[in-house]
């Protein structure tokens, strides 16, 4: 055996086919000369110190297995919970197998193990960025946190909440079409303020607004189209039409990758976005990779090539 390396994996994902996936994953890596360290996580945030502990004990990288949640569980162990990053040039592997799996679609990563492993043989690597992200808990404490694909507010928590409580057999795309459709129906326009870097701050009325590294988010909507996780920016699309049927509209347009061609769509870009609701008692809820961990205020900052993807 020549390299040695350690796969995080999250056996529970995509209904346990995971832990499947991952000794075939392992079968080939051996075939191909490299020795895989499957680490099975056991717990919420398991991920994250199973990375940290590898890296300490000198791993020059770590590949994650699971969803777009395991995934960002690992991201996390890259750095300290301050923020500050634990190895410089550690590379990630994401290895997707779980319910939305949308960061893969902007890499062109597959879900079959053979070609993993022959991604991974390859050893090739490139800059990753991440996002950094100061927000305020559901509880009203300050907190922070990584993402890797997309950070919104607005109906993306909403959606998370129903998800996440969904039955995982539904699948990716279903489980987030139903439950965005159940979500607008609930969900009422909520007016915040943006600035973007150093331009000048703008209000508006948002159904969502995404903080994009990834293209995809939602279980396959395309929000940003041009994005590129290793550019140094994000994209920022705030989507603004008002109605029930001008909504579905932007829907259809999500899925169709025309979004930034709608009425009703702001675009930016840039490495700083700062919101806040404008209507301070106000409850406008995060979408963070899938997850639903707070709500605005909230400040996303981009950590160019913080990481190298293989």
């Amino acid at each position: 055996m020549g390299e040695r390396i350690v796969v995080v994996v999250n056996p529970k994902a995509a209904a346990g086919r995971a832990n499947k996936v991952a000794e075939v994953l392992r079968r080939a890596l051996e075939r191909g000369g490299i020795e895989a360290d499957l680490r099975r996580t056991s717990a919420p945030r398991h991920a994250e110190t199973l990375v940290r502990d590898a890296l300490a004990e000198g791993a020059e990288g770590v590949a994650v297995m699971g969803g777009d949640g395991t995934l960002n569980e690992g991201l996390h162990g890259f750095f300290s919970p301050e923020g500050e990053l634990l190895r410089e040039g550690a590379w990630l592997a994401p290895l997707p197998c779980g319910t939305g799996g949308d960061f893969r679609k902007t890499v062109g990563l597959s879900k079959d193990p053979e070609a993993m492993a022959a991604r991974l043989l390859s050893g090739r690597t490139r800059p990753l960025d991440a996002g950094w992200l100061r927000y305020v808990t559901h509880e009203g404490a300050p907190a922070e946190g990584a993402f890797l694909n997309v950070a919104s507010f607005g109906i993306g928590g909403h959606v998370d909440r129903i998800v996440n409580e969904s039955p995982k057999w539904m699948g990716g795309r279903l489980s987030f079409i139903v439950g965005s459709l159940r979500a607008m129906a609930q969900y009422r326009m909520q007016r915040v303020r943006v600035q973007v870097d150093e331009g000048a701050p703008f209000e508006a009325s948002i159904l969502n607004l995404a903080v994009a590294n990834g293209q995809y988010f939602g279980g396959g909507m395309h929000i940003a189209p041009g994005a590129d996780p290793g550019d140094g920016v994000f994209e920022v699309v705030s989507l603004e039409r008002e109605g029930a049927l001008g909504q579905l509209g932007l829907t259809r347009a999500l899925y169709g990758g025309r979004i930034l061609e709608q009425e009703g769509v702001r675009h930016l870009r840039g490495a700083r976005v700062h919101a806040e609701p404008v209507d301070p008692g106000a409850h406008v809820l995060l979408d963070v990779d899938g997850e639903a961990p707070g709500r605005l205020p909230a400040t996303f900052e981009m950590r160019a090539g913080a990481l190298r993807l293989r």
